[in-house]
C-alpha cells in the first residue's frame, strides 16, 4: 500500500515566469493537539533525514521516492534553523544528512521551474504507508504519463467497489447518493486487512458494535465478502466464558464489560449468513454463537433475583447487567435498554442461525430465552417510565435518560418495536423532533452533537414519515466537513472553527449510519412479516421526469431492481429480480384516498392500511391521478 502524489504548478499569465516547488518534511503531524486520543497530536520527532539522490530517508526508513530529482535538496537541524526560514536565505549546499536528537530534524526537496506563458510541469512522488519507499518502474514511460495511468487505475478499481449497485437519481438526490458513496469508501479505506474499524488516527482499533453495524452496510451494497473475513477475524477473540469482547486491538481482547457485544456477534453471524449463504462459516462459528447465548443467559439470570422484586428496583429485573457500552456511562454502569435491544436481537438471530443449521433443541431453547427476556423487557420499559416520570423510552432503566439515538437500535436492525410500549415509542422520537426543530431554528441552545443522530433517519422512514427524514439529512449535510467530502467528524461543534477533539473524520461507524439509513429509503425488510417495503423514504418530486431508479440491490432474499416515474397521470412502478421476501413485497403510499392501482400482468394485488401488497416479481404497477406521494414535515 503506498501513497502516489502529485503536483502540478501552471504559470497563468502572459509572462515566462521563474518558479520554485517547495515539498518539506517537517515534525508535525497531521493531527493537531485538540486530537488526544491514543496518539498524541502536535509533533512526531524526526531526528534523522538522509538523501541519498533517489530517496529521502526519514529516521532510517526510506520514505519519499521523487520521480524526479529535485534541483536542491536542504537539511538542517533545529538549531541551524528550520524550514521555512532557511530556504529564505540558502548558504552553501546543506549536507545531505542531517541528525537531530532533538527530534526536529526538517528538510526540503526544492524545484526550481522555469515556465513559459501558460505552461505547466508535474512533480510527483511515491510515499510507503507501511515498510520502506521502492523505486517505481514507469515502464519507460515520463512520470506524468505513468502518474495518470496510476490515476486512472485507482479510479477504476473504485468505481467498481462502488458501484456494485447502482443508483439513477434526479439532480435533487444526487448529493444523497453521492455521499452515500463517498461513506462506503471511507468506510472501505479504515479497514485494516480483515478489520473493520470506525477510523484511523484516533478509534484505529475494532469494536465488535462499530464492526456489526458498518457489515450491515457493507452487504447491503454488495460487499458481503469483506463482512465475511471480518465475522472470521473477530469470532476467535471471544473470552472461554462465552463473554464476546467488546474491543480487539494489537493488545488483544479488551475485557472491559459492555453487553452489548454478544448480541452484536450473533447478528453479524446471522447477517453474512443471510447474505452469502455460507453455511461452512455457519457452522464454523456455531460454537462462538452458542457460547454467546449462555453468557447472555448467566447475565440475565444475574438481575432474575429477589433482589429486584422490590418496588424500586423491578423496573431492573430480567434485565442484562449495568454496562459502560454507551460513553455517557463511561463514569458509572448503567442497565442500558441500548445493551437490552440487541440481546433481544441476539436470541432472535441465534433461532434463526439453529433453525438454519438444522439444530432444533438449541433453537428452542434460544426462543423460550427470547420470549422469557422480552417479557422481562416489555415490563421493564413501563415500569421505568412510571418510576422517573417519563413519556418516552430511557437511555437506561436505572437514569430515566432521553437518547433516543439509542432507541432507533430497537428499530433496526433489532425489529423490537413490538416489545415497547407503543406510546414510549413514539413519543420517544416526537421529542427528538422537537428538540431537533430547536436546535436547527436556534430556539435550542446547544454546542456539539455526533452524527450518529443520522441513525434517526432511518428510523423515520420506519415510523413513515420521510418528511422528518429528509429533514434531518438537510441538516446534517450542511456540517459535512470540508465541504464537498462528504463527511462528518464524530463531534460537530456548533463553531466550525472552534479548535476541539472531533474523534476520526471520516468516522466509519457514523459512515454506516448514513448508508443504513439512505438504503431504508430504498428498501428495507420489516421483520414483523418478513416482507420488504419498497420507497418508503423518496421525495415525490424524484418521480419527475425519467424518474428514478436503483439496481442490483442486495436485499436478504436477493437482489432487486426498482424503478418509480411519473407517467401521464399515473406513477409507474416496476420492480424485478431475484428476491423472494417470505411476506412479498409492499409500498407504502402518503395518501389519504384508496388510489386506482392496476397491475400490468394482472396478477393479484392488496391495498391494506395505506400499503400496497404483492408478492411476486417481475411487476409493473400504475398508481391513479391523486395518489402521487407529497412531501411533509410530518
Amino acid at each position: 500500500a503506498e501513497l502516489v502524489a502529485r503536483y502540478t504548478v501552471s504559470n497563468t499569465t502572459d509572462q515566462p515566469q521563474s518558479l520554485q516547488l517547495v515539498l518539506a518534511a517537517r515534525p508535525f503531524q497531521v493531527n493537531p493537539p485538540t486530537q488526544f486520543l491514543n496518539l498524541t497530536g502536535g509533533v512526531s520527532a524526526i531526528k534523522s533525514i538522509d538523501w541519498d539522490g533517489t530517496k529521502l530517508w526519514v529516521n532510517g526508513q526510506a520514505k519519499v521516492v521523487p520521480l524526479t530529482t529535485p534541483s536542491r535538496f536542504e537539511a538542517s537541524a533545529f538549531e541551524s534553523g528550520s524550514y521555512p526560514a532557511r530556504l529564505l536565505a540558502p548558504g552553501p549546499l546543506a549536507s545531505s544528512r542531517i541528525a537531530d536528537d532533538t527530534g526536529f530534524a526538517s528538510a526540503a526537496l526544492v524545484y526550481q521551474m522555469e515556465l513559459a506563458p501558460r505552461e505547466s510541469r508535474t512533480v510527483g512522488f511515491v510515499a510507503p504507508l507501511a515498510g520502506e519507499a521502492t523505486q517505481p518502474d514507469l515502464g519507460g514511460r515520463s512520470p506524468r504519463d505513468w502518474l495518470d495511468a496510476q490515476q486512472k487505475q485507482v479510479e477504476a478499481d473504485w468505481r467498481a467497489k462502488l458501484n456494485l449497485v447502482e443508483f439513477d437519481v434526479p439532480a435533487g438526490g444526487r448529493h444523497l447518493v453521492d455521499t452515500m458513496r463517498s461513506t462506503l469508501a471511507q468506510i472501505l479505506m479504515s479497514r485494516d486487512g480483515p478489520v473493520l474499524r470506525p477510523g484511523t488516527r484516533a478509534y484505529a482499533r475494532s469494536w465488535i458494535r462499530d464492526g456489526a453495524m458498518i457489515a450491515e452496510s457493507l452487504v447491503r451494497l454488495g460487499h458481503a465478502g469483506i463482512a465475511a473475513d471480518y465475522l472470521r477475524w473477530f469470532a476467535p477473540h471471544q473470552f472461554d466464558t462465552g463473554k464476546v469482547p467488546c474491543c480487539v486491538d494489537f493488545r488483544g481482547a479488551d475485557p472491559v464489560p459492555e453487553n452489548d457485544s454478544s448480541g452484536q456477534l450473533i447478528f453479524l453471524a446471522a447477517e453474512v449468513f443471510r447474505y452469502t449463504n455460507d453455511r461452512a462459516l455457519l457452522e464454523a462459528v456455531w460454537p462462538n454463537v452458542e457460547a454467546a447465548v449462555r453468557y447472555m443467559d448467566i447475565q440475565r439470570a444475574s438481575e432474575r433475583t429477589p433482589a429486584n422484586l422490590t418496588a424500586e428496583r423491578r423496573m431492573l429485573f430480567g434485565l442484562l447487567p449495568p454496562s459502560i457500552s454507551h460513553e455517557g456511562y463511561a463514569a458509572k454502569p448503567a442497565y442500558s435498554y441500548w445493551d437490552v435491544f440487541w440481546g433481544l436481537l441476539g436470541y432472535k438471530d441465534a433461532v434463526a442461525i439453529a433453525t438454519a443449521l438444522g439444530k432444533s433443541e438449541p433453537a428452542q431453547q434460544f426462543a423460550r430465552a427470547h420470549d422469557e427476556f422480552r417479557r422481562d423487557v416489555h415490563a421493564s420499559l413501563r415500569l421505568a417510565a412510571n418510576v422517573h416520570g417519563i413519556s418516552y423510552v430511557p437511555g437506561a432503566a436505572d437514569l430515566g435518560d432521553f437518547d433516543a439515538t439509542s432507541t432507533t437500535i430497537a428499530l433496526a436492525p433489532a425489529g423490537a418495536e413490538r416489545d415497547i410500549p407503543e406510546d414510549l415509542l413514539r413519543e420517544t422520537f416526537e421529542q427528538y423532533w422537537r428538540n431537533f426543530t430547536g436546535r436547527r431554528e436556534g430556539t435550542l441552545k446547544w454546542e456539539t452533537y455526533t452524527p450518529y443522530e443520522l441513525r434517526v433517519v432511518g428510523s423515520f422512514v420506519r415510523l413513515g414519515l420521510p418528511g422528518r427524514a429528509h429533514a434531518l439529512l438537510d441538516y446534517f449535510f450542511k456540517d459535512q466537513r470540508p465541504n464537498g467530502w462528504n463527511q462528518w467528524a464524530e463531534v460537530v461543534d456548533r463553531e466550525p472553527r472552534r479548535p476541539r477533539f472531533i474523534g476520526d473524520m471520516p468516522h466509519a461507524w457514523i459512515a454506516s449510519d448514513y448508508i443504513r439509513s439512505v438504503l431504508d429509503m430504498f428498501v428495507y425488510e420489516r421483520q414483523s412479516d418478513k416482507a420488504l417495503v419498497l420507497a418508503a423514504g423518496l421525495r415525490g418530486e424524484w418521480l419527475d421526469g425519467p424518474g428514478f431508479a436503483v439496481r442490483k440491490l442486495r436485499t436478504p432474499y436477493g437482489s432487486l431492481n426498482m424503478s418509480l416515474r411519473r407517467q401521464g397521470s399515473d406513477v409507474v412502478v416496476d420492480v424485478d429480480g431475484d428476491a423472494k421476501p417470505p411476506g412479498g413485497f409492499l409500498l407504502p403510499w402518503p395518501s389519504p384516498h384508496h388510489p386506482d392501482v392496476r397491475r400490468a400482468d394482472g396478477r393479484p394485488l392488496t391495498w391494506q392500511n395505506g400499503e400496497l401488497h404483492f408478492r411476486d416479481l417481475p411487476a409493473q404497477i400504475a398508481i391513479g391521478p391523486r395518489a402521487a406521494p407529497q412531501d411533509t414535515s410530518d
